[in-house]
């Protein structure tokens, strides 16, 4: 009985480890590859990110640079990585509002969008700045406030 329980102990060690092996080093660190080939894109996925709790290429989207500013009674400004840490928190989370967007001026290299998020009680106005990285788009300011 003992041998029994031996040799089943190892069968079970071996399939989980072939298992994991067929994933392969690094199958689940892999980053996702999001389209930011446009400024519509870009925008697009940014819009996801940050009302639809998506969570892919969120770090390829912000720029080195990136800063977020938030007007309200205590004005606050975060960082890049402390905004991809936010948001990554909030995967899966879909925010319940209404959703419009407005260009408010673009070029070749940049574009500027107005993003209003409506919810039941008070509106989001967040104005973003989209820029032209080499062959992708990316975000490079937001300005939030709330009305």
């Amino acid at each position: 009985m003992k041998t029994l329980v031996k040799t089943f102990t190892a069968a079970l060690i071996a399939v989980s480890t072939f298992a994991m092996a067929a994933e392969g080093p690094g199958a689940k660190a892999t980053k996702a590859n999001i389209n930011l080939s446009t400024a519509d894109f870009a925008l697009e996925h940014y819009v996801a990110v940050t009302t639809e709790g998506e969570s892919a290429g969120v770090e390829q989207l912000f720029a080195a640079d990136f800063n977020q500013k938030i007007e309200a009674t205590n004005a606050q400004s975060n960082s890049r990585s402390e905004v991809i840490k936010s948001l990554k928190k909030q995967k899966g989370e879909k925010l319940n509002c209404t959703v419009s967007t407005d260009i408010i001026e673009e070029s070749a290299d940049y574009m500027v969008a107005k993003i209003t998020l409506k919810f039941e009680n008070f509106t989001k106005t967040d104005l973003v700045t989209l820029e032209r990285v080499g062959n992708d788009w990316k975000v490079s300011k937001s300005i939030n406030s709330y009305k």
